[in-house]
């Protein structure tokens, strides 16, 4: 049986996704403090979510096809943070559009290959997928709350050195992960449109782009959201961190949710749940114990949908395929759903308003668990 690197795909987790406790409660934040509306927020953080639909699948085919794919983890890590320095230094709209164009580019590439790597290492035991990766839920609670706090008595306008010194840290781990070279192959996309070609398959990416369109008001509103309603810089963070507590919990108890009930019912359920969560946000937001209970709910709408789609994935996409099927994933997920999300709740936030997008993305689950119950079901053991 091949040992599990545990720690070292740990430590990349943790800080990946530090750096995104980071610019998820703040970066909408940054951006108005340099004087963006809500349109122009909504665009920008649209098209660090649209390379997702791109660099996933670019650099999944030059992994599968070169069988370097740690090699190719690491450069682009690299490239990322370099890329995203020249936030310090550009000015207005369009320099800001061409920063995070090629930070997006090869900061979306990495991701999807250290989840193969992490399932080639896992093999039969993919289950305990949750066990690695609720370290990066860890890293993202710390740096949230951390500087909730920090912000409450320092401008947010020193988010983007956090975030450099965090891209670095990202790329410092990856040359801790040991190096699998694969063999290279000839890419033939036949077993991939075989694939693709089936309904479930199908279905199930387009539930995942309607599950992270949902998100979209959440992650580039929801700090902007409430400071308007009263609360402090200090508890956002805190509330951020607590749905993220809860996803950690999720994670911590995943592989016996697994064992236990069908991929096709959790599925329903986490949509079902999120939809309940929009609505909440959406409806209470001067009621903090309401927003907590809202917050646990993210156990559900990211972390139980995240776990049950990866499996999927994993079912769906077997051998050399594996690479870009998680790249697919990412593109239709966290790619096009949260561009979608992000620039659609960008124009309807000052039109329609903060209740009312918020009650179209709960309809938004709403419609991706009917999608679920009529087509995604597990076909492969």
């Amino acid at each position: 049986m091949v040992t599990v690197p545990y720690w070292r795909l740990s430590g990349f987790y943790w800080f990946y996704f530090a750096t995104l406790g980071a610019i998820l409660p703040y970066w909408t934040l940054y951006l108005q403090s340099r004087g963006f509306n809500a349109q122009t927020i909504g665009q920008i953080m649209a098209i660090i979510m649209a390379f997702k639909i791109l660099a996933p699948n670019l650099w999944g085919w030059v992994a599968d096809y070169t069988g370097q794919r740690i090699v190719l983890i690491r450069f682009s890590s690299l490239l990322a943070a370099l890329c995203f320095s020249g936030v310090l230094f550009v000015e207005g709209f369009w320099g800001m559009i061409l920063v995070m164009s090629a930070f997006s580019f090869f900061w979306n590439a990495a991701l999807p290959q250290v989840e193969a790597t992490t399932f080639a290492y896992l093999g039969r035991r993919s289950h305990r997928y949750t066990q690695i990766r609720v370290w990066g839920s860890v890293g993202f609670i710390i740096v949230s709350v951390s500087l909730g706090w920090f912000f409450a008595k320092h401008p947010v306008t020193w988010l983007p050195v956090v975030l450099i010194g965090l891209f670095i840290c990202v790329w410092l781990t990856t040359l801790f992960i040991p190096h699998q070279k694969t063999p290279s192959i000839r890419i033939t996309h036949e077993s991939l449109r075989q694939v693709l070609r089936q309904p479930a398959v199908t279905a199930l990416f387009v539930v995942c782009l309607f599950m992270q369109a949902s998100h979209g008001v959440y992650y580039t509103f929801y700090t902007i959201y409430l400071e308007g309603h009263g609360y402090s810089r200090g508890i956002i963070g805190q509330l951020w961190a607590f749905g993220v507590i809860a996803e950690v919990l999720a994670f911590l108890v995943m592989h016996r949710l697994l064992k236990r009930f069908s991929l096709h019912n959790l599925l329903i359920t986490s949509l079902g749940l999120a939809s309940l969560r929009w609505l909440l946000i959406g409806y209470y937001p001067g009621l903090l114990t309401v927003l907590l209970f809202a917050q646990t709910l993210h156990a559900a709408s990211f972390g139980l949908f995240h776990a049950v789609a990866i499996q999927f994935i994993f079912q769906y996409f077997p051998g050399q395929l594996q690479g870009r099927g998680q790249a697919l994933y990412s593109s239709f997920s966290f790619g096009a759903g949260s561009a979608i999300g992000s620039l659609s709740s960008g124009y309807l936030w000052d039109t329609i308003g903060a209740q009312e997008s918020y009650l179209l993305a709960a309809l938004t689950c709403g419609i991706a668990a009917w999608i679920s119950w009529q087509w995604v079901k597990p076909n492969r053991v």
